[in-house]
């Protein structure tokens, strides 16, 4: 009878484990929390996002203060006071008061709104580039979090088999058919497993609780459960080149050299001196009559003559120049090293989840049934528990390697939005 209660314990156990082979836990009925949904809701709690926002606002508002033109001058004075004889208080006083108009030459108006809205391009890629960063960074949180409750789920099927390993060494050790030794051994494995659950709980609710703050809201319902088991078979065809045409990072790049251009625009405009006229109305009190004045007036570029400005515009240019170019090699390595991370990610993961946890979970059958029947031994058993559980673990590393690796991916190509810009 005792034989009997023995090998139920260990038949449930290998049930137990057949259960949890067979893939991804079942989506519950309460709801899910999908990977784009978490996406959303980071948008509208990301404080990168919120600032990147602010920066294109306040681009748009500089271009509209670049469009702008000088404020007229009002100006007004008064001559011949205060002097002697027939000077002598205000009886010779020359009053006048006109309105000055700058006016503004060599285009510097049209060159301070190119830079303005090269600035406001610039603003709204890096607002894009916050976005495509907040997607791969709530991505990566999230893929872990799936893995952490795999993970969990799995700790939690060890420590069972575990139980149920040491239910089954007592009744063989009280039956005399097993040493002391062995019930020890089960506890051992027990106790190791209590504590992989204990620890695996710790990690899993770290990881939520990142995903949690990074989303802005609790997670009180459940992650996408199948989410790490899709993974493309291998691609078939000629391989893509590598380009870095269309993504942020050069896009960026490119922004930031057109800003440099219209910056040598402004600083060549800004050498050519603008004029200051505007009619008046002058009073003479000794006669009491009226006349009109004209002034017009220019500045002489004498110790400013603009050079220095436009040389340092033209360094400018020359640096942005040369990090684009930089940047558009940098941005194909990331981009062709991303690819073989992706690639490999995706060979290990359809090897650790296919075949080879079939080979553990056979093995471990074997060792069950072998152990059962007393053909293997419990050092055996343990043994072929251990592999499929590291092999379980790997798995969902595997997996979640690859799910990171494309959030990564997918980051680094992340096409250019169309902006309502006008240039």
């Amino acid at each position: 009878m005792k034989d009997l209660l023995a090998a139920m314990l260990v038949a449930a156990s290998c049930a137990g484990v057949a259960q949890a082979q067979t893939g991804a836990p079942p989506a519950p009925a309460g709801g899910m929390l999908t990977l784009e949904q978490a996406v959303a809701a980071a948008g509208g709690a990301a404080p990168a996002l919120q600032a990147a926002d602010a920066a294109v606002e306040a681009a748009r508002a500089g271009r509209e203060v670049a469009g702008l033109r000088p404020n007229p001058v009002v100006q007004g004075q008064v001559e011949n006071i205060a002097g002697s004889g027939a000077f002598r208080g205000l009886r010779s006083a020359e009053t006048t008061v006109g309105v000055m108009v700058p006016i503004e030459l060599g285009g510097k108006r049209s060159a301070r709104v190119a830079v303005a809205t090269a600035q406001l391009s610039r603003a709204e890629l890096q607002a894009a580039i916050a976005a495509a960063d907040v997607r791969a960074q709530v991505s990566e949180l999230y893929v872990e979090a799936v893995a952490a409750d795999r993970r969990l789920a799995t700790a939690r099927d060890q420590l069972g088999i575990a139980e149920a390993a040491l239910r089954a060494a007592s009744i063989r050790v009280q039956a005399g058919r097993a040493s002391p030794l062995e019930q020890q051994r089960a506890d051992v494995a027990r106790i190791t497993a209590a504590a992989q659950v204990e620890r695996t709980a710790r990690l899993a609710d770290t990881v939520r609780g990142n995903l949690a703050r990074r989303i802005g809201r609790a997670i009180d319902i459940a992650l996408d459960p199948a989410l790490l088991d899709r993974v493309p078979a291998p691609a078939a065809g000629p391989v893509v080149p590598v380009q870095a045409n269309g993504t942020l990072a050069l896009a960026a790049a490119d922004a930031d050299l057109a800003v440099a251009d219209a910056g040598v625009r402004l600083a060549r405009a800004n050498r050519v001196p603008d004029l200051d006229m505007g009619p008046a109305v002058r009073r003479l009190e000794a006669t009491n009559d009226m006349a009109a004045v004209f002034s017009l007036s220019v500045p002489i570029p004498v110790f400013n003559t603009g050079r220095a400005a436009i040389g340092q515009a033209a360094a400018e240019r020359t640096r942005a120049e040369a990090v684009r170019r930089m940047t558009a090699l940098d941005v194909e390595q990331a981009i062709a090293d991303a690819r073989a991370e992706v690639a490999n990610a995706a060979t290990l993961a359809r090897a650790a989840s296919g075949p080879a946890l079939s080979a553990a979970q056979e093995a471990a059958r074997i060792a069950r049934i072998g152990y059962r029947e007393g053909k293997f031994g419990q050092l055996d058993l343990l043994d072929a528990e251990r592999t499929l559980a590291d092999t379980r673990l790997a798995a969902i590393d595997a997996l979640a390697s690859y799910h990171i690796a494309r959030a990564r991916l997918e980051r680094l190509t992340a096409p250019v939005p169309i902006t309502g810009t006008n240039f």
